[in-house]
């Protein structure tokens, strides 16, 4: 089983930055691909960005290419997401998800383990 932990979430004026983490336990972490989704209130859930298990494949979502980026370190059983210039439309709560897989997937219920999530609010 496989416990997955974000953290770095908060309250950032547009334009800034925040780094959110995503620290797994109880599982080989570097067997998984892991990908950051979001959801707003209202909204559907929405994917954000993915990284292979490697670390050397990602994706992003059209609306956040270009400003976020997702790296791992597997030593330190992280999943990382640097998220700069928020627009007020990256609120929503993110959450980290792990699949046992080569190869990463945007897909919602291809990820076996998701995250509680993390709170991100950008205010305009």
């Amino acid at each position: 089983q496989v416990q997955l932990v974000e953290s770095g979430g908060g309250l950032v004026q547009a334009g800034g930055s925040l780094r959110l983490s995503c620290a797994a336990s109880g599982g080989t972490f570097s067997t998984y691909a892991m990908g950051w989704f979001r959801q707003a209130p209202g909204k559907e859930r929405e994917s954000v960005a993915h990284i292979s298990r490697s670390g050397g494949s990602t994706f992003y979502a059209n609306s956040v290419k270009g400003r976020f980026s997702i790296s791992r370190d597997n030593a330190k059983n992280t999943v990382y997401l640097q998220m700069n210039s928020l627009k007020a439309e990256d609120t929503a709560v993110y959450f980290c998800a792990a699949k046992f897989s080569v190869t990463l997937s945007t897909t919602y219920n291809a990820y076996a383990y998701y995250g509680q999530g993390t709170q991100v609010t950008v205010s305009s």
